[in-house]
């Protein structure tokens, strides 16, 4: 017996779509569906023209459905949804605007509303990837933790607060720019990891030139007009030093825990303090320190100590906190995030992949959050 078209319209609303995550009948994309002759026709509504999902939708749905009697065919037709449609969309998954009172006054559909990182029983775990100096491979620990992270099954996600040295999309492999519904960001996701950062809004060679007052606002959008929808971690890569948007964030994301990464050498960890006792000023959890470029592995075998060597637990031990890892210097690390191949995906049994598991196991098993907030407990 042929299934009806009832039945079918139940099937299809049940399909997932990727970039909200929600299923069709949830979102209001599914606008009809009709059994004729065998072939189902199937009608949806695309928050977007340029829909980035549109083909694996076509595949789900079809994988749904050529499974059912009487099913020999399906038509997928594609319509795009008006801004009224758009807005509810935006509503649904971030909020009104106007809903709540935001930590600060901020421009568009970030004014009035909170930071959900900030509040109270949200289970998201934010890590701030700091270094005191450029060059120590920060941004290239964050993409490579972060995917640890999703390979774990755990729901990853990356802020590139770099605004004046983003490189996390191109590390990540990111291939388009973001989509945009009612103002609200549908963050890319690439290797598992959703990422949103400066570098879609401004062209690689474009420099941001930017006073404190206009990134404390970007930063605030970022957090609070992207479609996150609740990652476990989400770590956040800080530019070097301790800057305004250090200082933004600490007061944006108070329940934030700072992670530390050096070099070996003496004078790398001697400015990384710095970005440690930053933290500790602005009452962040300091959670541990990351050795990156910790040795070299010649053609012999042998492991030299280019850089030094004691610098990141020299660290650890004056700070009293882990250190997390140390992790090998590889010109295959340093060509992977040249061209979006990070190396935890392109050498997943290699030395420096094997750190980058350890390091997201220990994270996600022993060096859990010292801080607990209560859901139940707000102070006015």
């Amino acid at each position: 017996m042929a299934v009806s078209d009832n039945e079918l319209t139940e099937i299809v609303g049940q399909v997932i779509d990727p970039e909200l995550r929600r299923d069709l009948h949830t979102m209001g994309m599914l606008r009809g569906v009709s059994l004729a002759g065998g072939t189902v026709h199937t009608v949806v509504s695309l928050p977007s023209e340029d829909w980035p999902a549109r083909e694996t939708l076509i595949n789900l749905i079809e994988t749904s459905l050529l499974t059912q009697d009487g099913v020999e065919a399906v038509s997928v037709e594609f319509l795009v949804m008006d801004e009224a449609e758009q807005a509810a969309v935006r509503e649904q998954l971030i909020g009104d605007p106007s809903a709540s009172g935001g930590s600060q006054q901020a421009h568009g559909h970030a004014e009035g509303r909170a930071i959900p990182f900030a509040e109270a029983g949200n289970r998201t775990r934010v890590l701030l990837i700091a270094s005191g100096k450029g060059g120590v491979g920060k941004s290239s620990v964050t993409a490579n933790l972060a995917i640890a992270l999703a390979q774990r099954g755990l729901r990853s996600a990356v802020v590139d607060a770099d605004v004046w040295g983003f490189s996390i999309p191109r590390m990540l492999g990111v291939d388009r720019p973001p989509v945009v519904i009612d103002q609200m960001v549908v963050p890319v996701e690439a290797n598992g990891v959703r990422c949103i950062s400066m570098g879609f809004f401004a062209r690689e060679d474009q420099p941001v030139i930017w006073r404190g007052p206009m990134l404390h606002k970007a930063l605030e959008q970022f957090l609070t007009d992207v479609h996150w929808d609740d990652p476990d971690y989400l770590l956040i890569d800080l530019p070097p030093g301790t800057g305004d948007i250090s200082l933004s964030l600490s007061q944006f994301l108070p329940k934030s825990e700072l992670i530390v990464v050096t070099t070996p050498q003496p004078a790398a960890q001697k400015v990384a303090q710095r970005a440690a006792y930053m933290a500790e000023k602005v009452n962040l959890s300091v959670r541990a320190v990351i050795e990156n470029m910790s040795w070299f592995r010649g053609d012999d075998g042998k492991r030299y100590d280019i850089f030094g060597s004691g610098g990141g637990e020299a660290l650890a031990e004056e700070l009293d906190v882990p250190l997390l890892g140390q992790i090998p210097l590889l010109q295959a690390l340093r060509e992977g995030g040249d061209v979006g191949r990070p190396i935890i995906v392109a050498d997943p049994d290699g030395e420096a992949a094997t750190v980058f598991t350890e390091m997201a196991r220990l994270l996600a098993e022993e060096y859990l959050p010292t801080r607990r907030y209560n859901e139940g407990l707000k102070l006015v």
